[in-house]
């Protein structure tokens, strides 16, 4: 019996498993398959020595027990201490070492750095029993030097490249968490902002009618109407603090500006680099309070977004009716190399902008080419 060192040398487990078997756009099954086909493909390379050896298999039986074990890696997600556990009989019956750095590989991606930590500390003791045992037909010179040269190499390695796989697996679940989280955060204050908004514009129409009745209900008094204007009167009066009660964190912001303040944002736009060219129809100024602030919550947006990654370039807004609805489009050139980001779901800023038009029951796309990005709001007029 002798040891069989693994058919590629073990720094070709950085290059091919991270590469092969964690092969990026793949689903999680096929990165598996991948895993155990790249194991049995590697074994299969060495085959010729395992059936030679004194090990009483022959070809076909060899390729049956290398497949079994490959196909433990189908399950190193959920029981990677399935495929550790049969490396380590392949140690023992084959002295087969390439299906044991996938193993600690697996360990270490998907229990963390104390499970590989323990899971390479028992595979040096196996190994070290197994290399060292009495009657090992080789000079145990030769066994050390093969221990330290090849053995200790491959756990350690297979295993921090898993530990390394495994925090950046955390990291990156961590900033989706917060991606998502920012944009839960902007959709939940731009509600905020719609309610505040239907309070100063619906609670400036309650406060109306409320004086309004009151007139009436003074001029009427000595008329059979006058009870009916006192009850209107209270039921505005009383609307209007259950719209108080309902907005509570009103704090001292005021409602956001309708149409006339999109000039005001063109010129500060220009004023910080990107010129606007502002088309916009007069049928916008008929457009109800809370729908006017929403068309400038929309250019507002797509202003900041043109100043973070189109600086300098022509910015084109045109509010126009369109049918039964109005049709809000700011659209701008993108500078050569400008990194990709996806459309409505890129950002929080964006998402907020979404909540507010879908609030109003309109519609909001985002789209960008090569060279130019566009959003396409479209609200009923209502």
């Amino acid at each position: 019996m002798h040891v069989k060192p693994a058919p590629s040398p073990f720094r070709r487990l950085v290059a091919c498993g991270r590469r092969l078997a964690e092969g990026r756009g793949a689903s999680p099954r096929a990165q598996d398959v991948l895993a155990a086909l790249s194991c049995l493909a590697l074994m299969a390379l060495d085959l010729p020595g395992l059936t030679a050896a004194d090990n009483s298999l022959n070809g076909a039986g060899a390729a049956v027990v290398l497949t079994v074990g490959c196909s433990t890696l189908l399950l190193r997600r959920r029981m990677p201490w399935a495929a550790y556990l049969t490396a380590l009989a392949f140690i023992g019956w084959l002295h087969e070492l390439t299906l044991i750095q996938f193993a600690l590989y697996s360990v270490g991606r998907y229990r963390g750095r104390r499970a590989a930590v323990l899971a390479t500390v028992g595979y040096l003791a196996f190994a070290v029993s197994v290399f060292c045992v009495p009657g090992w037909p080789e000079p145990r010179a030769a066994t050390l030097s093969a221990f330290l040269g090849l053995v200790v190499p491959i756990g350690v390695l297979a295993s921090a490249v898993g530990i390394a796989a495994y925090r950046h697996d955390l990291v990156r679940e961590l900033e989706a968490r917060r991606a998502e989280s920012a944009v839960l955060n902007a959709v939940q204050e731009e509600r905020t902002s719609v309610a505040r908004d239907v309070h100063d514009f619906v609670g400036r129409e309650l406060t109306l009618l409320t004086v309004r009745s009151e007139v009436l209900s003074m001029r009427a008094r000595e008329t059979p109407y006058a009870k009916d204007f006192e009850e209107l009167s209270d039921t505005a009066r009383r609307a209007h603090l259950v719209l108080n009660e309902i907005i509570v964190q009103r704090g001292e912001r005021a409602a956001t500006p309708g149409v006339d303040g999109l000039a005001a944002l063109a010129e500060e736009s220009g004023r910080a680099g990107s010129p606007v060219r502002l088309a916009m129809d007069p049928q916008a100024h008929g457009l109800s309070p809370l729908r006017q602030a929403a068309v400038y919550r929309v250019v507002q947006e797509c202003l900041t977004n043109a100043a973070k990654h189109a600086r300098g370039e022509t910015i084109e807004v045109s509010v126009r009716a369109d049918g039964p609805h109005v049709r809000i489009a700011v659209s701008n050139s993108l500078p050569a190399g400008a990194p990709g980001r996806a459309p409505v779901s890129a950002g929080s800023g964006t998402a907020s902008m979404a909540e507010r038009v879908r609030s109003l029951g309109g519609t909001l796309t985002a789209t960008r080419t090569p060279d130019s990005y566009e959003v396409v709001a479209l609200l009923p007029h209502g």
